[in-house]
């Protein structure tokens, strides 16, 4: 079943991603490698690699700090309600990618709520249009993708934390570490592979982002939250142009990017002797 349906199409995109033409009339191209140098010369492009990029230089690193730092927290044995806070912390990852990016474009639409209490507060002179400014529809995506994926990662490492005894703290007390210390000198070490696996997932989900450029801010303005995924779709299917080959290449582009990516997240996260 693997092979069928997961090692069979990556091969057929592969091949698929030397042809040219639209639909059904696909025909390998001259050069051969047309579709690979197209990419580096169409701006649109370029430019969507660069607002992915964004987002992952800025998402990813917030999200996973403030998920281990929620993780240390909610492991507390003496904080009360722990299981209450933690369910308020990971429900936003139950909510469906499409419901919450359209929430969230509701919040800040001309007439939403964003807008009705900044105006009310005084904040802001007249109604803002969020989402159709460039910085401000860049933040908002940011600021959606941390509120929906930060409970997920801190589940990893709350897992993780459980697994470390609780005496090895103990222990850093009696010799005097502080909270600060200890964190730094004992969960951050011992809690290394996890931290590298959500950096290789983050890195992966963030480089194939979809559902929020798509649903927020249909990647305006001026393709400028347009995401890779987003212009891959565009190209495939969501123009009706069928450009099957160009879409193929660029999907294999964002492959051999998370491939590096993860490499480079492994080696650094490896700590072994």
């Amino acid at each position: 079943m693997i092979a069928v349906f997961s090692f069979w199409p990556m091969v057929q995109a592969f091949i698929t991603s030397f042809t040219t033409g639209t639909g059904v009339n696909q025909k390998m191209a001259d050069p051969i490698f047309y579709n690979y140098t197209r990419m580096f010369a169409d701006r649109t492009f370029l430019r969507s690699v660069g607002n992915t990029f964004l987002y992952l230089a800025i998402e990813v690193p917030v999200m996973l700090v403030l998920a281990i730092l929620l993780a240390q927290l909610l492991n507390n044995r003496d904080l009360k309600c722990r299981g209450l806070f933690r369910t308020m912390v990971f429900l936003p990852c139950a909510t469906s990618l499409v419901s919450y990016a359209l929430i969230f474009k509701s919040l800040f639409a001309l007439d939403g709520l964003i807008n009705t209490i900044f105006v009310n507060l005084g904040i802001l002179e007249t109604n803002y249009n969020f989402l159709g400014n460039t910085g401000s529809a860049r933040a908002i995506i940011i600021i959606a993708l941390i509120w929906r994926w930060t409970g997920y990662n801190m589940v990893f490492y709350l897992a993780g934390l459980q697994n470390i005894e609780y005496s090895v703290y103990e222990a850093a007390k009696i010799d005097g570490a502080n909270g600060w210390k200890t964190f730094w000198k004992i969960t951050v070490p011992l809690l290394m592979p996890t931290i590298v696996m959500t950096v290789i997932m983050s890195i992966n989900g963030t480089l194939q982002l979809f559902d929020e450029s798509v649903n927020l801010t249909q990647g305006g303005p001026a393709y400028s939250t347009m995401t890779m995924s987003h212009y891959i779709y565009n190209n495939a299917f969501g123009q009706g142009v069928g450009k099957f080959g160009y879409a193929s290449a660029m999907s294999f582009f964002i492959f051999i990017l998370v491939a590096i990516l993860s490499a480079i997240s492994m080696k650094v996260g490896d700590n072994r002797d």
